[in-house]
């Protein structure tokens, strides 16, 4: 095998797949990636045997062939080679030479028939999508994912398309069981059984499609292959692994009687809880909001450190009454809420509190309180 390429599109090609790749693994060979030239590209892949992220590249391939390296020193290399065209053969042995300039590498390879395959996947087997609005809502919701690997049905985002009176909806929901986070968006083409049905997206799958949203709008293809999920963008396209399980009814964890509604401006509530969130701690991680009137006093209190205490007008019609957040959880909500201001839903001091913008419905988050 034999290809030249410039050294912005490999670094570019190797940089997307090292999220991928397992670091540390009883099978070497998914520490590495699999580069195949033929026609006049190269496709490099990489998977975990749960996410495999596959890209073609342009490039001028001399002899076709396949081969796969260590994917973090291949990037590490071509991260400090001079901004010239790299050449890239292999030799016997499947060792690798990789020259740029005057700058010569040569590294080990492993064959190619090692590497697990990653599904193909036709056109037809997909839907289309809009980027801005996938990378929106698991903007919205992929704090609130369970990090426990034991409650292995809350380690990725439930994601189902719903009818309503309005026409199809799209939701992602994603629980750590002390707080849900609830996104939805218009949802327009011919949903397919599992989306109708509901399935639960990795957590590392979702934080590859983030990326791959991130790198600018338009329409993506989103589909399913056997107990697989698919996104295709451009000619990067990411495979994954569902999560197998029964993600929980989270329609009953919404409270409906929540009717002390305080309405807070969200940027001077932000400010305010990192204050206040200076002073806690793992063992005093709480922060008390005393509601009274149009105003709330927001404090914390740590007998290691010292107390500090923050007032905020807020609009708010009820009796007076106090309940306690942890602050990381409070921000994460007013971090991805876009609007202007906050609705906050208190029901008491120890029932599930609901957080949403004032202006829009297409986000919800539900936190549950702390004890006083």
């Amino acid at each position: 095998m034999n290809f030249k390429i410039e050294k912005d599109i490999f670094l570019k090609a190797l940089q997307k797949v090292q999220g991928i790749v397992e670091k540390r693994t009883s099978m070497p060979i998914l520490s590495n990636i699999l580069i195949e030239a033929s026609g006049n590209n190269i496709e490099v892949v990489a998977t975990d045997l749960e996410v495999g992220l596959n890209g073609n590249y342009p490039a001028k391939v001399d002899e076709e062939g396949k081969i796969t390296v260590g994917a973090k020193k291949l990037y590490e290399i071509v991260k400090e080679l001079p901004n010239q065209e790299i050449t890239f053969s292999t030799k016997e042995n499947d060792w690798v030479e990789i020259t740029c300039g005057k700058v010569r590498f040569n590294i080990v390879g492993l064959p190619s028939d090692e590497f697990p395959m990653v599904p193909s996947v036709k056109d037809e087997q997909l839907l289309e999508l809009e980027a801005s609005l996938l990378r929106k809502m698991i903007e919205k919701t992929s704090y609130a994912i369970c990090n426990d690997e034991t409650k292995y049905n809350l380690n990725g985002i439930f994601t189902k398309v719903e009818q309503n009176e309005s026409g199809q909806v799209l939701k992602m929901v994603a629980t750590d069981g002390h707080r849900l986070s609830i996104a939805s968006g218009i949802f327009s083409g011919n949903a397919n059984n599992e989306l109708l049905k509901g399935v639960i997206l990795p957590k590392k799958g979702i934080y590859e499609i983030k990326k791959i949203t991130d790198e600018g709008d338009g329409l993506l293809q989103f589909g399913f292959i056997d107990s697989s999920a698919v996104i295709r963008k451009g000619d990067t396209t990411l495979v994954m692994r569902l999560v197998d399980g029964e993600f929980p009814d989270y329609t009953r964890v919404i409270p409906v009687a929540n009717e002390q509604i305080v309405k807070a401006p969200r940027e001077n509530l932000i400010h305010a809880v990192r204050r206040m969130a200076i002073l806690s701690s793992e063992k005093f991680k709480g922060i008390m909001l005393e509601i009274d009137g149009n105003s709330v006093k927001i404090s914390s209190n740590n007998p290691e450190l010292g107390d500090a205490m923050e007032e905020l007008d807020i609009e708010y019609e009820g009796n007076p009454f106090s309940v306690r957040f942890n602050a990381r959880y409070l921000l994460d909500v007013l971090m991805v809420s876009e609007s202007e201001k906050v609705l906050m839903k208190f029901k008491n001091e120890l029932s599930p509190s609901i957080v949403a913008p004032d202006s829009e419905d297409d986000f919800i988050a539900v936190i549950m309180p702390m004890r006083l």
